[in-house]
């Protein structure tokens, strides 16, 4: 067997691969690199490297590329929160540093929205701080975020995307409010690409002092990967607790092979056309609609934005039960039980999404192939005639 051909070692592993409709899922493994990400994480690999000059070169190109006055590479978003904090907590000096994860006479809080409360922010916790919460799913009013930071505080973190709902605070009152305290603005903007000018905007243009990206998301690079940008001396302040440092965030270490496949992942992502990009999207989910939208059992419609908040087109496939005699969970469990693995971002029992910006060309025509076919094989069929 050749291990070279996609599927090779899965299939000697036992491990099926997975045709991926649903999102930039860590679940299914993120995106698909490129051959350009993987020939120059190959190249990486190839030889040994002083990784604190890795680490501040490709830091230097970050900051250039995304108009930022510095980068710091990580192994994904939720290790950049857990450093960032530690960057805040510490302001890298050694003598603090060496104070975590207790913190003993260090602000070791870390102000959140409750509507920003998210299944990551733990990577708090794992930087010694401790999360204090700040309006209610409702509502957040700015006497609360005044009232929330003390001399005790070490950052706010703002949780970005416009599928979090109204809320929170914006974010240029966030950073008002905490700026006056002197109180920095972490950013995690994990799937916020794109749109690109997110990558300098958050903080050139909305304040922030860093924001956060995953690199195994739009960029399309490594998924264990991830970096942070912004504030010069806060980046620095984070580094200085990370690896190749033995300080408690060692553990969290991006390889040479994530740091080079990051950076040429972001040049490339920076380079391409974006509004071809969202054209083609379009006309997927177009002809997605088209195709689906006639099936017996089957309604399609058109949905903007996607499930994180993106500029990014999906479709929306309702499962009439009463016509197709099935749910959508039970289409949704065909497709993954079935050859090709299909998955869909599922919505309840009556609906799942399809999103087209994880899909090559050829995964596009296949995912709306499965889905019809499936729907079809659980139609109920006419009942013969009976002669009499």
């Amino acid at each position: 067997m050749n291990d070279n051909l996609p599927g090779g070692m899965y299939a000697r592993l036992g491990v099926r691969p997975v045709v991926n409709a649903a999102a930039t899922l860590t679940a299914v493994g993120g995106s698909l690199m490129s051959p350009e990400v993987l020939e120059a994480m190959a190249q990486a690999a190839s030889t040994h490297v002083d990784m604190y000059e890795l680490h501040a070169a490709a830091g230097r190109r970050i900051a250039e590329l995304s108009r930022n006055d510095a980068a710091y590479v990580t192994s994904g978003c939720a290790a950049a929160i857990v450093l960032a904090v530690l960057g805040c907590i510490t302001q890298g000096d050694p003598r603090k540093i060496t104070l975590m994860p207790d913190g003993a006479g260090l602000p070791t809080e870390v102000v959140m929205h409750c509507s920003h409360r998210i299944p990551y922010d733990p990577a708090i916790a794992l930087a010694g701080a401790k999360v204090v919460q700040v309006g209610n799913a409702v509502q957040t009013f700015e006497w609360e975020l005044e009232a929330a930071l003390t001399e005790r505080t070490a950052a706010v973190l703002y949780v970005a995307g416009s599928h979090l709902g109204t809320a929170a605070l914006d974010l240029a009152t966030t950073v008002r409010i905490a700026h006056a305290r002197d109180v920095p603005v972490i950013v995690d903007a994990a799937a916020q690409l794109p749109p690109y000018t997110n990558l300098w905007e958050l903080t050139r243009k909305h304040g922030a002092d860093l924001a956060l990206f995953s690199g195994g998301k739009a960029l399309h690079g490594p998924q264990a990967s991830g970096f942070m940008v912004g504030r010069a001396d806060l980046v620095a302040a984070a580094a200085a607790n990370g690896s190749p440092h033995q300080r408690l965030a060692r553990a969290l270490k991006a390889g040479k092979e994530e740091i080079v496949g990051l950076l040429r992942a972001l040049e490339l992502y920076l380079d391409r056309d974006h509004d071809a990009d969202r054209a083609r999207w379009e006309g997927v989910v177009e002809q997605w609609v088209a195709d689906l939208d006639g099936v017996e059992g089957l309604q399609a419609r058109r949905v903007f934005p996607n499930e994180a908040g993106q500029p990014v087109p999906r479709v929306r496939v309702e499962v009439d039960p009463s016509r197709l005699h099935a749910t959508a969970t039970d289409l949704a469990d065909q497709l993954w039980d079935g050859t090709p693995r299909v998955m869909v971002l599922r919505d309840g029992t009556d609906a799942f999404y399809l999103t087209p910006d994880t899909l090559t060309e050829e995964q596009e025509h296949i995912v709306v192939e499965r889905i019809v076919a499936t729907a079809r094989g659980m139609a109920p069929r006419p009942a013969e005639a009976v002669d009499t």
